[in-house]
């Protein structure tokens, strides 16, 4: 009887242990790149950005496509469908698939520090929903701020910074002109030197690097 008891209990307990343990490799991509690797923890609140990123990325979507658009002290972006292969001259930033994501803007929980995965999208003017691009995102790079230059943009904004807004920007760094704006639905784990390495990259006057960086390959990894 005791040993009946014990493997209903070892059943039981592996029964809820593999879904979990599913979860939470789900939430962990490897974007291997020319100049290294990546690793970005995927935001459960998020589901809709979530689910569709995993999707691309199990789709082998990503594979092969450019950081098409890299601005110092900003952001790197990638995703756009048309970027394999195009010529070194080609202007790139407009490839996308033919359906958008609703906005899932999550603030103040979720701000542009340096680091946050976030979903690319149209204009304002042509989007007023803010709804994102099926494909491209973008990671947050930015630059420090000081006290000064918060209260200055509190200000001039009329909003407020948390306590831990303010000093991720003013330690770690970010660009708080894009806060509630854009769809953050990720974060950078490990490779923020790959980041650099890349936002640091000669660029044309459209912002695409003179040298392509590719995404060689992105997968869903465990931690």
């Amino acid at each position: 009887m005791k040993h009946c008891k014990l493997l209903l209990l070892l059943i039981a307990f592996i029964s809820v242990a593999i879904p979990l343990y599913a979860q939470d490799i789900q939430k962990i991509v490897l974007i291997d790149t020319d100049m290294g690797k990546i690793k970005v923890r995927l935001f459960d609140d998020t589901p809709l950005h979530r689910d569709n990123f995993l999707k691309n990325v199990e789709e082998n979507r990503y594979e092969g496509l450019l950081f098409h658009r890299v601005i110092k002290q900003f952001m790197i972006q990638a995703g756009d469908v048309t970027s394999k292969d195009a010529p070194i001259e080609k202007q790139l930033g407009s490839g996308d698939l033919s359906y958008t994501i609703p906005a899932e803007i999550i603030y103040p929980k979720y701000f542009h520090k340096r680091g946050m995965l976030c979903a690319a999208r149209t204009s304002d003017e042509n989007n007023p929903e803010r709804a994102s691009s099926a494909t491209q995102f973008y990671i947050v790079t930015g630059k420090h701020y000081t006290e000064m230059e918060l209260d200055k943009i509190e200000k001039n904004d009329t909003k407020t910074f948390t306590p831990e807004q303010r000093e991720a920007y003013m330690l770690e760094g970010g660009v708080p002109s894009l806060d509630e704006k854009y769809t953050i639905f990720g974060e950078v784990i490990s490779g923020m030197k790959v980041v650099d390495k890349i936002q640091v990259s000669p660029i044309n006057e459209y912002d695409r690097p003179l040298k392509n960086i590719k995404i060689k390959s992105m997968t869903v990894v465990k931690k």
